[in-house]
């Protein structure tokens, strides 16, 4: 444990995900208590340390807090941003080596000065199995409490403990807020990446799951109704893509032009879809997106009568022109921007570009400091799930 810890301190410095307390240079501050569970889809994690601190000043002073989930993950609070909300770095445990520190999509709040609480997905950090241990540990700079003759490491609890994980099933999603959407926040660092046309088989829309899965991006996927029955009978895909912590909206029965339809036919076209997606996953859709984005204010307000949010987009790669695996991945990383909603394509047509495109686009985008979010986490929606917990 010591010479693991001593290897996070580094990474964690390097990464800018430490924790330095108020008024004492040396060694690791003391915790007072920690406690992990789970809150519908969500790990809470909430640490409490014997003393004040701050997550700023980290480089120089190279501690960390960080939460280790045992041969799975490490999980280290960072400094950037506010700080009264600082970010959460996750790095991969495989063996006796700690992969490159990265930013997850989480919430993370100061419930007081000693405390710390975070909220994240286990897919978001490498969890797949129905239980876990933990533990919360806190690292000091080696040349400082080993020249003071304090302590380099604190761990709590003493042993890993264990959690239990029961799958939630989602039921919905609550609209909220405008209307018509475009994007997110312009001050938070977050990015959607949306998926319309599907489902498919060409390549099949399991190969985009398993790949977001893999990169843990959550995803956002605008289905086709009348293309479920077809390439998703069952509904295998739609609960993976659930499971997955990805999200599900109405992308029409049919793909018409459906500001040109009448109001009645538009009021079809998006009730048959959201029967649809609820029949095959107990999942009701609060996101629609409109073929061509073609829309109008009567087209808006109808949809929204029926719970349904527009959700357009502001970085288009033109994925569907089948540009190439170049141009995808310069279109989308050369227009990324805070709150970018990224529009591309999961069927309609071979989206193997697409596919190819998204190991690359994920690399650079959180090379350069972006969260990947869903678009009901960029848009700080409730969700609802069938034990009846919600999340907000």
């Amino acid at each position: 444990m010591f010479a693991g810890a001593l290897v996070m301190a580094g990474l964690a410095a390097g990464a800018g995900a430490s924790v330095v307390a108020a008024g004492s240079p040396f060694g690791a501050l003391a915790l007072d208590s920690a406690s992990l569970r789970q809150d519908g889809p969500e790990l809470v994690w909430r640490v409490r340390t014997a003393g004040p601190f701050t997550p700023s000043s980290l480089a120089a002073a190279h501690r960390s807090l960080c939460l280790i989930i045992v041969a799975t993950a490490d999980l280290c609070v960072g400094h950037s941003g506010s700080s009264s909300h600082p970010p959460l770095y996750y790095s991969r445990v495989a063996g006796s080596t700690l992969g490159r520190a990265h930013r997850i999509a989480a919430t993370v709040t100061r419930t007081g000065e000693d405390e710390l609480t975070a909220s994240f997905l286990p897919a978001s950090v490498g969890v797949t199995q129905r239980s876990l241990r933990w533990q919360a540990i806190s690292v000091g700079a080696p040349q400082n409490c080993m020249a003071a003759r304090v302590a380099c490491v604190n761990v709590l609890p003493a042993r890993p403990a264990l959690v239990t994980l029961s799958p939630p099933r989602p039921t919905g999603c609550v609209a909220r807020g405008p209307s018509l959407v475009y994007g997110g926040s312009p001050t938070l660092h977050d990015i959607a990446l949306t998926f319309d046309d599907g489902p498919w088989d060409d390549p099949p829309t399991m190969d985009f799951i398993r790949l977001l899965a893999r990169e843990h991006v959550p995803a956002s996927f605008f289905e086709i109704g009348d293309q479920i029955s077809a390439y998703d009978r069952t509904g295998s895909v739609e609960r993976a893509m659930l499971a997955n912590g990805d999200m599900i909206g109405d992308h029409t029965w049919t793909h018409p032009d459906m500001a040109a339809l009448p109001a009645a036919k538009q009021r079809s076209e998006l009730e048959l879809t959201v029967e649809a997606i609820r029949h095959a996953t107990g999942f009701t859709p609060c996101l629609w997106r409109p073929p061509y984005g073609d829309i109008s204010p009567e087209l808006i307000s109808l949809a929204r009568s029926l719970g349904l949010l527009t959700i357009m987009w502001n970085i288009d790669p033109r994925d569907w022109s089948l540009p190439g695996v170049t141009e995808i991945i310069d279109n989308v990383t050369t227009h990324a921007r805070n709150g970018g909603i990224v529009e591309e394509h999961f069927g309609g047509g071979p989206r193997f570009e697409t596919l190819d495109a998204l190991p690359t686009e994920i690399t650079r985008l959180r090379a350069r400091g972006y969260r990947f979010v869903t678009v009901a986490q960029l848009l700080h929606l409730r969700m609802l799930y069938s034990s009846g917990l919600s999340q907000k």
